[in-house]
């Protein structure tokens, strides 16, 4: 499907850049207050991103406080990235593809700018119906073998559905 709108039109030009060196508490409170969900890394040699997921899934949930953590260890140096010629829908394909929300985008080897779903929804929001569907297909197949038994209560990796009730290999 191509909408006819490039990367180029859509992405963020001007995103929020951090350095290496900063704690990744300084750049929770940078997300917060600027409202994003991903920075840019960037000094001379470097280029990375550091998202809302990085600190969740890396620090806190492994319970290590990002207030003296350095972005350096944590940020994504071997990004996914996508020309400004593209199509947004390519783009979109992408990120549904790798999981991703956001896009660095580079031109002959050069940032020029991020693209994040939020970019592409603002510009294209008949693509977001797509995408949901998209999403809960793949949510649903994730989850399709996990939850709560409904006899024992207990939650289950491995559940099996009968006469429509979840139930755990013991109940069954």
């Amino acid at each position: 499907m191509d909408t006819g709108i490039k990367v180029l039109d859509a992405m963020t030009r001007n995103p929020i850049y951090v350095a290496p060196h900063m704690t990744l508490g300084e750049c929770a409170s940078i997300m917060a207050e600027e409202h994003v969900g991903a920075l840019v890394v960037k000094d001379k040699t470097t280029l990375g991103i550091i998202t809302e997921q990085d600190i969740v899934r890396k620090v806190i949930a492994k319970g290590i406080n990002p207030i003296s953590e350095r972005v350096r260890d944590y940020m994504q140096t071997d990004l996914i990235t996508i020309s400004p010629n593209e199509d947004v829908f390519n783009a979109l394909m992408r990120m549904r593809d790798e999981n991703i929300r956001h896009l660095p985008v580079l031109e002959n080897s050069s940032f020029v700018g991020l693209l994040t779903l939020k970019d592409i929804l603002r510009i294209e929001p008949q693509l977001f119906e797509w995408l949901a569907d998209k999403i809960e297909v793949r949510e649903a197949e994730r989850k399709l073998n996990k939850g709560i038994c409904q006899i024992c209560g207990e939650y289950t990796e491995k559940a099996n559905v009968i006469d429509n009730l979840i139930l755990c290999g013991n109940c069954k």
